[in-house]
Formats: structure tokens, C-alpha cells, sequence
């Protein structure tokens, strides 16, 4: 769905596509899986659903518990989480947030967990999520039932 309405102006689209395999990659420093959880979390914040699902299934994919996707809200004190995702993921909020600001103790908590490239590779994703998912929540794509942990019973 995403796609067909980015594919209107195919320039943009292949921008998009571009920036996209160029940093969820196979080679990237970033585990999948966080750059997953980074996701999905930026998309929980920005109230996309169809990103949500969307990122949500990747995360299952890369072999991330459902306990783990449902639990991501409270990730500072939910067991599952260690360290350097609790870094990632308050860095990744601050950054949604267009009212916070990164401060010098936020940076420096995710530098105990990231080397200055994979700091520099978050940035990037976490930039590129909140075009994705700003850009589907401004035009109110629905979720296309891609995770079936949001099914209703």
C-alpha cells in the first residue's frame, strides 16, 4: 500500500528504495534485529499502524519474540532489554520527539554500547524511519495485517 502511493512519483520512490537497502543491509554494523526494534518503536511514537505491523514482522523474522514487540514501550524496564538497546531505543525517542533534544548524557550512554560508525549508521535509520513513518501516518495507510500478534481474536 505504502509502496503504490510512494511509486506516484517514481523519483521519489527510488530515493526512498535507495536510502532504504542502504541502510538495512546485510553488511550494516547494526544487529537486525535492533535495527528492527528501532523500527518499530519510532513507529509506535509517530502513531503509524502500517509501520508498525510492517517492522513488527521483520522483527519476528529476525527471530525476536512477540514478549519483546508487545514489551517495547516500556523498554527501560522490561528485563528482555539489555544496555545497548535501552541506549538505542532512548536515543532513537529522543530523537522522534521533535520537543527533546539529544543531550551530551544521551550520546554518551549510547557510546558506551556503539562505536562512532554504528552511532552514525543509527542516526541514519532512525532519520529514515521518521520520514517513512510520518510520511504513512500523515496519509493514513492502515495497517495491512502483516503481524499477526495485532490480530484481534
Amino acid at each position: 500500500m505504502s509502496t503504490r502511493i510512494w511509486a506516484r512519483s517514481p523519483t521519489l520512490l527510488f530515493g526512498l528504495q535507495t536510502l532504504y537497502r542502504s541502510i538495512d543491509r546485510k553488511s550494516s554494523p547494526l544487529a537486525p534485529s535492533l535495527r528492527s526494534m528501532v523500527s518499530v518503536r519510532i513507529s509506535q511514537i509517530n502513531q503509524c499502524e502500517f509501520c508498525v505491523d510492517i517492522n513488527s514482522r521483520m522483527m519476528t523474522e529476525r527471530g525476536l519474540s512477540s514478549e519483546k514487540i508487545l514489551s517495547l514501550a516500556s523498554y527501560e524496564t522490561h528485563p528482555s532489554f539489555d544496555e545497548s538497546e535501552r541506549a538505542a531505543l532512548q536515543y532513537a525517542e529522543t530523537m522522534t520527539r521533535s520537543n527533546e533534544a539529544v543531550t551530551d548524557t544521551i550520546f554518551a550512554r549510547l557510546r558506551k554500547s556503539f562505536s562512532e560508525i554504528e552511532a552514525l549508521e543509527l542516526t541514519a535509520l532512525i532519520a529514515y524511519q521518521n520520514l517513512s513513518s510520518k510520511f504513512n501516518a500523515a496519509l493514513d495507510i492502515p495497517s495491512q495485517g502483516f503481524c499477526r500478534i495485532f490480530e484481534k481474536k
